[in-house]
């Protein structure tokens, strides 16, 4: 039987940028096939995505819920609460809606709506970005009929007949970046027989990521390499400010990079946090990068991100834990090493997947059909 058309989608989940980016790819994809696809995000009353996604131009319903606390906390006396209250929730959204699948994207808002979608029989399936499965999902990764991954040994924590590799849904414009770097020079006022380091913290700013480029700055100028630094913005004013003393002719410290594709195309080597999103990024980039895993998220599912690339000799690890010791020496070893450059190149080439966000919308449309 032909399901009929105009489709419609909910996607849940949220939390963090991992999260909510990937879920908006998604929303897109859906959009650019049909045209007239009706698309309800769902999230967390006071988490990010409930600003991200109507900026985006898409709806978004709020659930009254939270995560357990893993510390002694008032706020999980709150917490059986919440997920009744929510599940009520999401089973009223699911009944006035009547989507045609819904796709859980991580994070503890996508828990409700997605039980309340099995327990009516709608099609599910849920979208992983880290090598090191989220609690919400390995616990709905029985319950929905498709999980699309980024990683291999995912059956670690899903049945493997319904797991498929994808790759993690990434913006288009930093596919073939290296025909940007003439213009992304010129963009940062930099020049183009020095190498480039392009340093990330995130939006918000990596605390030891930022104090190891700073206690260091100083042997960065020294050898006279150029330097697009991402603070972030809780730690620019403190950065800048440091700085202030020092020659930063070839200095570019900047509170958050709008033009990611420029950025990755003056690099010549990268410095990043190991979110799933930016290893998948990186991956489709082809740039030598250093990783260093923040230790403050769960699971240090970080760290796992990280070294499913190191196994595979696609990039550099230097913990959190030794960074402001080590990471300049390391980066600055790393720039002079034209051949552990191209390895480096060569082997994370091979992890990209630039057509995850198609692929992931074509599984979608097989659970509907």
């Amino acid at each position: 039987m032909k399901t009929e058309r105009p489709y419609r989608f909910i996607i849940s989940g949220g939390g963090t940028g991992g999260h909510i980016y990937p879920a908006i790819a998604i929303a897109n994809e859906i959009k650019s096939r049909f045209s007239d696809a009706q698309i309800l995000f769902v999230g967390a009353k006071g988490k990010m995505e409930m600003k991200k996604v109507p900026e985006a131009g898409y709806k978004i319903i709020g659930l009254w819920i939270s995560g357990f606390q893993r510390r002694i906390s008032i706020d999980n006396l709150y917490f059986p609460f919440k997920v009744l209250f929510s599940y009520v929730a999401a089973n009223r959204i699911i009944k006035r809606f009547k989507p045609h699948a819904v796709i859980g994207v991580g994070g503890y808002a996508s828990g409700p709506i997605m039980l309340a979608a099995r327990g009516k029989k709608i099609p599910s399936m849920i979208q992983e970005q880290n090598s090191y499965a989220g609690l919400t999902n390995k616990r709905l990764g029985k319950k929905v009929e498709k999980i699309c991954v980024a990683y291999e040994h995912m059956d670690r924590y899903f049945p493997q007949n319904k797991i498929v590799i994808t790759g993690n849904p990434v913006r288009k414009d930093i596919q073939h970046v290296e025909k940007k770097r003439e213009q992304a020079l010129k963009h940062y006022n930099l020049k183009s027989g020095k190498k480039t380091i392009l340093v990330l913290g995130g939006s918000l700013g990596a605390r030891t990521i930022n104090n190891s480029i700073i206690k260091h700055l100083q042997q960065i100028i020294d050898v006279d390499v150029q330097l697009i630094w991402q603070t972030g913005k809780f730690y620019f004013e403190e950065m800048t400010s440091k700085a202030k003393e020092l020659y930063l002719d070839n200095i570019r410290i900047l509170e958050f990079i709008k033009e990611m594709d420029l950025a990755y195309a003056a690099a010549d080597v990268v410095i990043s946090r190991a979110g799933a999103l930016s290893i998948s990024e990186l991956c489709l980039v082809g740039k030598p990068v250093i990783f260093v895993p923040s230790p403050n998220v769960a699971e240090d599912h970080q760290t796992k991100n990280a070294k499913a690339l190191i196994e595979k000799n696609a990039a550099v690890l230097v913990k959190d834990v030794v960074a402001e010791g080590k990471l300049v020496d390391e980066v600055l070893v790393l720039l002079k090493d034209e051949k552990r450059q191209a390895e480096l190149i060569q082997n994370i080439k091979q992890l990209a997947k630039p057509n995850a966000t198609e692929d992931i919308v074509n599984e979608l449309m097989t659970i509907i059909k």
